[in-house]
């Protein structure tokens, strides 16, 4: 509908009233309603551009992840490009629910080039943001990739139904006149027709991937679990050398690099086929940008100038996001290609058996219901097993057909490779010069070794060996990367002391019964508070103390959380952490200045005394507290009262009445000795954190946890090696993880 300014209406109407007073006033009442009905479109239609706005804002969140994952793939040389940040998820969907406004607009006339043009290329910027998260299935247990695939497809096949309804209503039109509107806008029902053709066939690429996913996991778990059995093999529990870790974390590296679920995932013909399809839908964008450019400036759609920035925005976004869905076409280049290998991709109506096993064990499950009736059940389960027939067979017929696309890709490489292979002959022929580079025996019998790690879904798709180097010289990177970020006021800390004699005296039993369980960090945290009070002590000795007590707690905390993961100790470790804070960032002890100026003429036994008065007049007031209920912040005075208050007690009874005669600075020299001793102790629980860092249950987690091992190691090194000198008391490796039984192992030895 034609929409008028309002003084166009002001106008429209003196004219009437004065030039056509003969006309019947039947005629001239029409004009007014049609005059009103236009200024309330006029008046609607002004928010369309704000609208317009909003989704070229979504279409710009989908972009970024996008943009980030291209760079995360590049920096970390993966250019199979996983999905690290756009992934498919409840944020995900509902940014592009936005970004698709467009398509999904029933009523709003997109009568120019440019409004066509911007609406078509929604489509094939939805296709791109569908092949690009294609491998983010594979980050997803089973529940959550049913949900996610369902609201996929609801909003897939929304879009789809809305652009068919469009086509036939003309929305999108095929009778505009093609020397005024260009000869996109009138036949843009063609090109609405291709994008809705490859929107299905993606989303049922995306539905049969997934089941593809569900069973590829189940065969490398097991694969798995006998690999990680054989890597324990090779490691000693009880005191594993730097050099044994190395290892150890290189044999996980590989098993959970080549077994993760987005790689097998991306090696799957159905992302080839993805990609296929995705770089066909950005060629023909590119094509209607073409056509497009001419009738740039021309737009007659209420969303006016901004169905230009929305065009303009998504069509960047196509062309971004066609970058690691081309790239995975080509990912069976990590794989050794031979005559077997490339016979086996051609042969395309040979479906593995693993593409159709999960709905033939759902065909074999029985039916979770139950019914009073049998023939019921029979007609239910016969129901059932007719069903999954059908799907089995359009699972076969949809991956038969990936297969024959992603061929393309696959003759590709086979040109690519041997016209390499030829000029590689002809180097060798005719240059005496040049060099062919041998890999030394050593590097050779390395990947030998380390290809018994290898996870592979099939057992005739054997691993490139330059893969497999390219694999092995990440983690090697990794690690050499974080050994530059070593802890180096710690490591002189811990080399101040030679043994783990201080876990035995911070505390002794004589002194109170306990009512928390002690964990590593809080007694750490408490003599450096008693430290930090100290007034005499020089500057630089207590900043070191506190950089070396911060770099110190970063891997305390690595222990505690794998070690020491029940409540009773949490509880603990939660007080410790939040008075470290408190103590680091505001130089304060539960709300008490430590740099206080009435201690600078306080005695050394004054100081440690007005902590213990402190701390038990704290406890006192807490457990008064209590009787009416107790909350989180009770808990946390509670917890580091009671521990500050038996240091303190410890530190008065062990010097009985030398306390007057001890200075400052050797009370320093002694909080810092324990100290030192008690994160030696902790610490030489790192060779047990890093192994178990190494494994674990979940398979889409797997490569996190060994690069968070591999990191851990890197920055740990000469610390292990350090502490490997150091004689262990005689505890159980289970026993090693706790500070109470250090504690009272130690105590043993003192009267």
């Amino acid at each position: 509908m034609v929409s008028f300014s309002s003084d166009t209406l002001d106008q429209l109407r003196n004219d009437l009233k004065s030039n056509c007073s003969s006309l019947p006033d039947g005629f001239l009442d029409f004009m007014k309603n049609l005059m009103y009905q236009s200024e309330l479109q006029h008046k609607f239609s002004k928010p369309m551009v704000w609208i317009g706005i909003y989704i070229a804002i979504a279409s710009l969140f989908c972009i970024l992840p996008m943009l980030v994952d291209l760079l995360h793939g590049l920096k970390h040389k993966k250019l199979w490009f996983p999905c690290k940040y756009f992934t498919l998820n409840a944020a995900s969907l509902t940014a592009i629910a936005v970004a698709m406004k467009l398509p999904l607009d029933l009523n709003n006339s997109m009568p120019c080039t440019v409004d066509q043009a911007a609406k078509v290329g929604s489509m094939a910027f939805m296709c791109t943001m569908m092949a690009n998260l294609l491998p983010s299935l594979a980050t997803m247990d089973s529940k959550e990739l049913l949900i996610n695939i369902i609201a996929l497809a609801v909003q897939v096949i929304t879009l789809v139904v809305n652009v068919c309804i469009q086509m036939k209503t003309g929305v999108v039109s095929n009778n505009h006149d093609a020397e005024y509107y260009g000869i996109l806008s009138s036949n843009s029902w063609i090109i609405a027709f291709i994008y809705v053709t490859m929107l299905l066939m993606l989303l049922m690429i995306h539905t049969c991937s997934a089941l593809l996913i569900l069973k590829s996991k189940q065969i490398l778990e097991s694969k798995y679990k006998a690999c990680h059995e054989r890597a324990l093999k090779d490691l000693e529990f009880q005191k594993p050398t730097v050099e044994m870790l190395k290892q150890h974390v290189s044999n996980h590296w590989i098993m959970a690099g080549t077994g993760n679920p987005q790689f097998v995932t991306v090696c799957f013909a159905t992302t080839s086929a993805s990609g296929v399809i995705c770089v066909s839908s950005t060629v023909l964008h590119v094509i209607i940008m073409l056509f497009t450019r001419p009738y740039m400036k021309y737009h007659g759609s209420d969303y006016k100038w901004s169905a230009l920035a929305i065009l303009i925005t998504q069509f960047t976004g196509s062309l971004l996001g066609t970058v690691a869905p081309l790239s995975r076409c080509f990912a069976s280049l990590s794989f050794k290609v031979s005559i077997k290998r490339i016979w086996s991709h051609i042969r395309v109506f040979k479906v593995e058996s693993y593409c159709t096993q999960e709905l033939s064990d759902w065909k074999q499950s029985s039916i979770p219901f139950k019914f009073s009736s049998r023939g019921c059940m029979i007609v239910i389960q016969d129901l059932k097993v007719l069903i999954l027939n059908l799907c089995v067979g359009f699972q076969k017929m949809v991956v038969v057909a990936c297969k024959i696309t992603a061929l393309i890709p696959i003759f590709f490489v086979i040109g690519i490779l041997c016209c390499f292979h030829c000029w590689k002959w002809l180097k060798l022929r005719f240059d005496a010069s040049y060099n062919v580079s041998v890999k030394t025996r050593a590097q050779t019998q390395h990947n030998r070794d380390l290809s018994q790690y290898v996870l592979q879904l099939q057992d005739d798709m054997e691993l490139a060996e330059r893969t497999l180097t390219s694999i092995s010289k990440s983690v090697t990177c990794l690690i050499q990367s974080a050994e530059k970020l070593q802890p180096n006021n710690l490591r002189k800390l811990l080399e101040e002391s030679s043994g783990f004699e201080g876990v035995g005296k911070y505390d002794l039993h004589q002194v109170q019964e306990e009512k928390y369980v002690d964990c590593w960090s809080l007694p750490i945290v408490t003599l450096t508070t008693i430290a930090v009070a100290l007034p005499n002590i020089q500057k630089n000795m207590f900043d070191r103390l506190l950089r070396s007590v911060r770099e110190g707690l970063t891997y305390v905390i690595h222990v505690e959380d794998t070690l020491n993961p029940s409540e009773e100790y949490v509880t603990s470790q939660k007080a410790a952490r939040a008075l470290w804070l408190e103590v680091d960032v505001y130089h304060k002890w539960l709300g008490n200045k430590l740099q206080n100026p009435a201690h600078q003429v306080y005695t050394t036994k004054e100081i440690v005394q007005w902590f213990s008065d402190t701390a038990k007049n704290m406890i006192t007031g807490v457990e008064s507290k209590n009787k009416k209920g107790s909350d989180d912040s009770s808990v946390y005075i509670s917890v580091s009262a009671n521990s500050m208050y038996r240091i303190t007690q410890t530190i008065l009874v062990s010097h009985h009445t030398n306390i007057d005669q001890v200075s400052q600075e050797e009370l320093f020299v002694q909080l810092s000795s324990m100290i030192s001793h008690i994160l030696a102790a902790c610490l030489s629980n790192l060779p047990r954190i890093i192994a178990m860092k190494c494994h674990t249950s979940v398979i889409e987690k797997r490569e996190a946890s060994v690069h968070t091992a591999a990191q851990l190691l890197g920055e740990t090194m000469q610390i292990i090696s350090s502490l490997q000198d150091r004689e262990l008391p005689s505890l159980n490796s289970d026993e090693l993880s706790f500070i109470d039984k250090w504690r009272g192992c130690f105590l043993h030895n003192f009267p």
